[in-house]
């Protein structure tokens, strides 16, 4: 559930302003001199603002003093909550940072300073039509401020939240631009810091705006279970407070609150429905030491049976925000399942307040200096990042993979923990050792078992690197279809081997590509001259250089037909040739005709076509080079009709048949079957036949796919299996 506090003053109002009350408790535990520091600037900033009301109706003032409040229970230092209370003056234009420098300090002045730089979130809240270029480099910028100074964007986090839970002031349209960025932005940057008070709650309140009719069928299904809920939690605790009591174990245990967004999120991502939830009920054991920690958990395990794989031990293996717990799910009183978190009071300090928790100790113990800078190590990147990318768009698709998603943790040889995007591959795993170990892998072993390139790691795998003394990185591991690399650093590295190799090669390997992918599809006649043009290239040369570096991709040049195809026509045909009727062609301008695929030759958008009346099953649809419509056509027959592809209706799909040539070998026929599974492509029929004399076998499938790319997409998975030669598209000039 969202978790607001209770506002500190009305909305748009000085009535009820109870500044001493306020500055009683927002400088409770600190220094005199601090005290006063404090005050100076509530009183700075009430005289500067006066009754200047925001967007939103509210009292500018009654903002800054609900940020403060905000970074104060976080136990921010002052000059944090000083600089929180000044921030919307500069902004305002209503002084300077020179006149807080001088009255205030330096280390304000430069808070301010960078709050004040991170203020284009605002523009971009206020002009959704800024190009997207614009917003990248304006996220560019906000990290590289980070860098400085990470309790800017704990500023700029509180002053988001404070926008969040006033939302309801603003218009629609405001509300949704600021929910949307939110989600998309500050909810994972609080995450990533560690900040889960913030994070759970921006959670919560963009899907509340974003997703409401979703947000309160979730609050819905929560709220009709909460008495009962409640009782069994309850009953829960008191019967684990009394075990744990028998142990001699000093423990907290409490309910744990429920947050609508995280449930969802795990309805999504399990694809399961409320029922199969574990956490809903869940209870929080905080201990005093790592060792009741364990402890704690095998008095739950021999209390309640646990549940096989839901066991996650986050003390052993820190999430990539520093989150360290417990985490078990375990069958209770009438076979209802419930969750248990265990951890200690400090791990349970930095799951609420992250790195915030820094500044907590920092005036009393430099103790915890280390630990800070390691947790916040992924900032000191940024900048070498920023080098790497070869554009803004490199940068924050690379911003958005080391940063904004979850990660996977595997170990060297060694038994060094390298840390990665979830869905990493070995070959992410070389480069991020080093480029040159990537420009080389040849292979992999993960656990001391061969496996492709391809394998997504998982927590714990130990990888070994199979290398050669050659570079030879592939322009298929660009191909994000055929899934070699997930993180942008390693595809960044692999762009940048390609554009060192001269032009001619870089044609060379271009038209290569191409060709290779036109015949997998098959395609002819393809204007190169005007595909070039498409791509914004002088030449079809300077067009194969792209693709050869790796600037153009096969994906992007397959979209492209299918989108020549699918978004200009009114209908497109169905492809089932048992159909009896279809509205998904257009026949000499009218649409709404019994139509049915030729099973001779099997159009496929966007392949020129013609129609031929058939009696009995309407107009059967054939390619125009089929070998049957150019004998009819030979003899004029009447019958061949004009017809044209349509626009795709999402529940259409077209048969095909595929050819593969490989090298024999057991298994063969599962790998294909399994690519095919995994791209939901269906497979209506299959014929092998095997070639004693040379080893070698033919697979013909038919097929059902939607479009060109998920062919496209398909072959080109195919035709990277081990022992594959070819895998294309078959057609009526084909060998048989």
């Amino acid at each position: 559930m969202v978790q607001v506090k209770d506002p500190l003053f009305g909305p748009g109002t000085t009535e009820g302003l109870q500044a001493e009350n306020w500055l009683s408790r927002i400088t409770q535990d600190r220094r005199p001199e601090q005290q006063a520091a404090i005050r100076n600037a509530y009183l700075f900033a009430a005289e500067l603002h006066q009754d200047t009301l925001r967007s939103s109706g509210e009292l500018y003032i009654l903002h800054v003093l609900t940020v403060a409040d905000i970074l104060a229970d976080l136990g921010m230092d002052t000059d944090v909550l000083i600089a929180a209370i000044l921030h919307e003056s500069v902004v305002g234009k209503l002084t300077t940072a020179d006149a807080i420098e001088q009255r205030f300090g330096a280390a304000v002045a430069e808070l301010v300073k960078g709050v004040n730089r991170m203020r284009f979130v605002d523009e971009l809240n206020d002009n959704m039509t800024v190009e997207e270029s614009r917003q990248r480099e304006s996220l560019r910028r906000m990290l590289l401020a980070m860098v400085k100074d990470v309790r800017v964007v704990l500023i700029i986090l509180a002053d988001r939240l404070h926008d969040m839970r006033m939302i309801k002031q603003m218009p629609i349209e405001r509300q949704l631009r600021l929910a949307r960025e939110t989600q998309d932005l500050f909810a994972p940057l609080a995450n990533r810091l560690g900040i889960g008070q913030i994070k759970w709650e921006l959670e919560d309140l963009s899907m509340r705006h974003l997703q409401p009719d979703t947000y309160q069928s979730m609050a819905n299904l929560l709220d009709e279970r909460r008495v009962d809920r409640e009782s069994y939690i309850n009953n829960i605790i008191s019967i684990l407070s009394k075990e744990l009591e028998a142990a001699n174990i000093k423990a907290l245990v409490t309910g744990r609150p429920k947050h609508i967004y995280s449930i969802w999120r795990k309805m999504q991502r399990k694809n399961v429905g409320f029922e199969q939830i574990f956490d809903v009920r869940a209870v929080r054991v905080i201990v005093e030491g790592v060792r009741e920690c364990y402890e704690v958990l095998g008095i739950v395990h021999s209390t309640w049976r646990p549940i096989p794989g839901e066991f996650d031990d986050y003390i052993a293996n820190p999430k990539n925000n520093d989150y360290r717990s417990l985490h078990t799910a375990v069958f209770g009183p009438d076979d209802k399942i419930f969750e248990v978190q265990i951890r200690t009071q400090a791990m349970h300090h930095h799951a609420e307040f992250g790195v915030a928790a820094h500044w907590r100790y920092k005036e009393n113990s430099t103790a915890a200096d280390s630990d800070f800078d390691h947790k916040i190590a992924w900032l000191r990147q940024i900048p070498l990042w920023k080098e790497e990318a070869s554009n803004t768009s490199d940068f924050l698709e690379r911003v958005k993979s080391e940063i904004f998603e979850d990660r996977v943790y595997a170990l060297t040889p060694k038994g060094q923990v390298v840390d990665l995007p979830y869905g990493s591959t070995p070959l992410d795993f070389a480069y991020h050792i080093h480029t040159e170990l990537g420009h080389c892998c040849r292979g992999a072993k993960v656990n001391n078992r061969i496996v492709p390139l391809t394998y997504s790691l998982k927590n714990g795998d130990q990888v070994s690197i199979l290398a050669s003394k050659e570079e030879r990185p592939s322009r298929d591991w660009l191909n994000q279809e055929l899934g070699f690399l997930r993180t942008s650093r390693a595809r960044a590295k692999v762009k940048q081997w390609l554009r060192k190799q001269d032009f001619q090669q870089h044609v060379h390997e271009g038209r290569h590509t191409l060709e290779r992918e036109f015949k997998r599809l098959s395609l002819h006649e393809i204007n190169l001259d005007h595909l070039a043009q498409q791509f914004k290239q002088e030449s079809v040369e300077n067009f194969f250089a792209a693709v050869g570096r790796g600037d153009i991709s096969v994906r992007q040049v397959a979209q492209l037909f299918n989108d020549q195809v699918f978004t200009t026509q009114e209908h497109y045909i169905t492809a089932k040739p048992t159909v009896s009727t279809s509205t998904g062609v257009s026949i000499q301008g009218v649409g709404g005709l019994m139509t049915e695929i030729a099973r001779c030759c099997q159009p496929l958008p966007p392949d020129p076509i013609i129609g031929y009346t058939s009696m009995g099953r309407g107009v059967v649809i054939h390619r125009q080079d089929c070998p049957n419509v150019l004998q009819w056509q030979n003899e004029n027959n009447e019958r061949l009709i004009e017809v044209e592809w349509g626009a795709n209706r999402n529940d259409e799909v077209y048969a095909i048949d595929i050819e593969v040539l490989a090298y024999e070998r057991k298994g063969l026929l599962r790998d294909v079957t399994t690519v095919a599974a995994n791209e939901d492509i269906n497979i209506t029929a299959a014929n092998t036949l095997s070639n004693r004399d040379d080893y070698t076998a033919r697979l013909v499938f038919s097929i059902e796919v939607s479009n060109l790319n998920q062919m496209s997409r398909f072959l080109a998975k195919v035709d990277n299996l081990v022992n594959v030669i070819s895998a294309r598209r078959m057609t009526p000039h084909s060998p048989k």
